[in-house]
């Protein structure tokens, strides 16, 4: 009798070890909260958190609370490779999101894909997901459709000719590719392309190299960080008349506020969280947008921009397959995020494939502007 009782005690205690009910869900997470990418990072940092309150809250996925294990890579792409390595081998995660800069993200994929962990990145260039990699998706807009965005709307304003100016980091470079391949494609010349470095603090000269070429009608900045802002304030100081596009990743707080009057008039695409208000009230993405930007600003006081709302959708997107695939199973999650079909972000309404892992047209850029120190939409021709 008391063997048997030994043995009925053993076999439930080694069933309550191995259950995984009420278990914590572990999913990784990096931005660059701190370090010159701080601007980008911290504002994904806090959503993460934001919202990891109000899932676990709400009663967590498939029963189950999140635990957000999260690192600061400092802006650091090497940091980044690092954190996930620890991410997979110590922390045991059954998903990783972030990647607050495009070589943030690419350092991380290898990682990722040799362990077969889901990654869902938060970064904006196109070759993340460009050959699609079996383990990796995310939902912001790439730099290849923000330069087919911008071209296309240099044809409505009737504009064929621009300058390209471009920062040294993998964003900037990455998007200066892009630009430049598909411009013949798009009808657009090329006729001058110009660089700087990350510690830049006067652009001035690329500039006025540029506003000495005849025909230019459009000048093209790609880059993130304080590159856009300085290139922004040069350029109305130099008194260029020009037609001044952004690449989306100037879609932040920190350039609104950096550039003040002197961004009135740029043109930018951009998702339309920035706008949100301007919607229909029956259009569904309204509520999403309006609900992110208010619980936002409740949680932090302080506006959320772009890079914010791509970490709401990357880990909603994340959550989103776990509850399909009633389970955390990195494969089974892996499975549902490619049949995402519908999930409505702040990027637009996302409809994955296993040949597209990011989901998005081009239809969910708008193209704003600054008008009156704030986002708009840009007035067409």
């Amino acid at each position: 009798m008391r063997n048997l009782f030994a043995v009925a005690f053993a076999a439930t205690f080694s069933f309550a070890l191995s259950s995984p009910v009420n278990a914590e869900i572990k999913i990784g997470a990096f931005t660059s909260a701190t370090g010159p990418a701080s601007f980008l990072g911290e504002p994904q940092r806090l959503t993460l958190e934001m919202l990891v309150k109000q899932i676990n809250a709400a009663g967590g996925v498939n029963g189950q609370p999140i635990k957000l294990i999260f690192y600061d890579d400092a802006s650091d792409a090497s940091a980044s490779r690092n954190f996930a390595v620890r991410m997979v081998e110590e922390d045991k995660v059954a998903a990783i999101v972030g990647g607050s800069g495009t070589g943030n993200s690419m350092a991380v994929i290898p990682v990722v894909e040799d362990a077969n962990i889901p990654f869902v990145s938060f970064s904006g260039g196109v070759e993340i997901i460009n050959p699609v990699r079996k383990w990796v998706f995310k939902p912001p807009h790439t730099d290849l459709m923000a330069c087919e965005k911008i071209f296309d709307d240099m044809k409505a304003q009737g504009l064929s000719k621009a300058a390209l100016i471009a920062g040294q980091g993998g964003f900037a470079k990455s998007m200066a590719k892009q630009c430049t391949d598909l411009a013949p494609k798009k009808s657009i010349t090329i006729l001058a392309q110009e660089s700087y470095g990350p510690r830049d603090s006067d652009m001035t000269p690329q500039l006025n190299r540029i506003k000495a070429i005849p025909g230019v009608e459009a000048v093209i900045n790609a880059d993130i960080g304080q590159g856009p802002a300085i290139v922004t304030r040069n350029f109305r100081q130099l008194g260029m008349t020009q037609a001044l596009y952004m690449g989306h990743a100037a879609a932040t707080l920190g350039y609104l506020e950096a550039v003040a009057k002197d961004g009135e008039g740029i043109r930018i695409p951009a998702p339309l969280l920035l706008v949100a208000d301007t919607l229909e009230a029956n259009d569904p993405r309204k509520s999403v947008l309006v609900k992110y930007r208010d619980d936002f600003v409740a949680a932090t006081k302080r506006q959320p921009d772009a890079f914010g709302g791509y970490a709401h959708d990357g880990l909603l997107l994340l959550v989103d397959a776990m509850k399909r695939a009633k389970s955390s199973d990195p494969q089974k999650v892996r499975d549902a995020l490619e049949k995402t079909d519908g999930f409505v972000g702040t990027v637009g309404r996302i409809r994955m494939s296993p040949t597209d892992h990011l989901g998005i047209d081009l239809g969910s850029f708008e193209m704003l502007t600054i008008k009156d120190g704030r986002w708009a939409r840009a007035p067409g021709k």
